[in-house]
């Protein structure tokens, strides 16, 4: 299971990380940083009767699909496509800083945030404390916790770790049980995304979104995550009662970000709309 072999592989990682001087220079990074932004906030902002809040991922590759384009081998260039997404509509935007499975960095967070101040999310695969110190330091405002990576007590102190570092939090869940278990275990938490990805055959349902959002109490706000690809889907999960999305590979995909982040967020215009519009302009 790619999971599986993800996490190993990062605690390894870790494990060469873990020393008095690293935690003590992102300490050191942190008090020089400005409080985070609201992550949570911006999508509640963000939402609209036409479309969750979008929030737009920053991805160079991904185990199962490569690279997002045969171009990011030579040109990655995180900066630009987060202007992009700020400028046409996303409320937040996520980052991969993971290197070995998505080719990411902590520099690209870091570099995102400095250029574009939108509400962004250190998507990563946290098994350590010092990776809340890691997001914090490189600008982060959201961490992700993956409750299939976590067990009851981690889901518990490292959503308090975030927050005693003023991070908001994003705890994703796949199925009932996962679903069950960060009720039970973790109650304050608001943000829920709804992974539709199958994370071990990668096959994608949004029925997913439906099955479990009718389980959601009314103060979670649920994020759907993985699958949307079109104006169709958008509105499939909006009606199941997500309040924002997570979108990374159709926009990076698209021969145009502006185009399809017109074409997600809004409906289409009628060819009766279209001739009123144009003789307003």
């Amino acid at each position: 299971m790619i999971l599986s072999r993800i996490l190993e592989h990062k605690k390894a990682e870790l494990r060469r990380k873990q020393s008095r001087g690293y935690l003590a220079e992102l300490k050191g990074r942190i008090v020089d940083r400005s409080r985070p932004l609201g992550f949570i906030q911006a999508l509640e902002a963000g939402l609209t009767s036409t479309a969750p809040a979008l929030i737009a991922e920053i991805k160079k590759a991904s185990p199962s699909q490569g690279l997002m384009r045969p171009e990011f081998q030579d040109r990655f260039e995180p900066v630009t496509i987060a202007s992009q997404y700020r400028d046409h509509g996303a409320s937040a935007l996520s980052v991969l800083t993971d290197q070995d499975f998505f080719q990411g960095n902590l520099e690209y967070l870091h570099n995102v945030k400095e250029a574009v101040q939108l509400p962004t999310l250190n998507k990563e695969f946290m098994v350590e404390g010092i990776q809340f110190y890691e997001a914090r330091a490189y600008g982060a405002d959201c961490v992700l916790l993956i409750a299939a990576a976590l067990d009851r007590f981690q889901l518990e102190d490292f959503f308090t770790q975030a927050h005693e570092l003023s991070l908001d939090v994003l705890i994703e869940i796949h199925d009932e049980w996962e679903l069950d278990t960060v009720l039970e275990r973790v109650p304050l938490a608001r943000l829920i995304g709804i992974n539709n990805r199958d994370l071990q055959t990668f096959h994608t349902d949004l029925n997913v979104t439906a099955r479990l959002a009718k389980r959601m109490p009314p103060d979670k706000l649920i994020v759907s995550e993985s699958g949307i690809h079109k104006r169709d889907d958008v509105v499939r999960v909006l009606e199941a009662g997500a309040k924002a999305m997570l979108i990374g590979e159709s926009l990076l995909r698209a021969d145009s970000i502006q185009s399809k982040i017109q074409e997600l967020l809004h409906p289409p215009i009628s060819p009766k709309e279209e001739v009123s519009t144009t003789r307003w302009i």
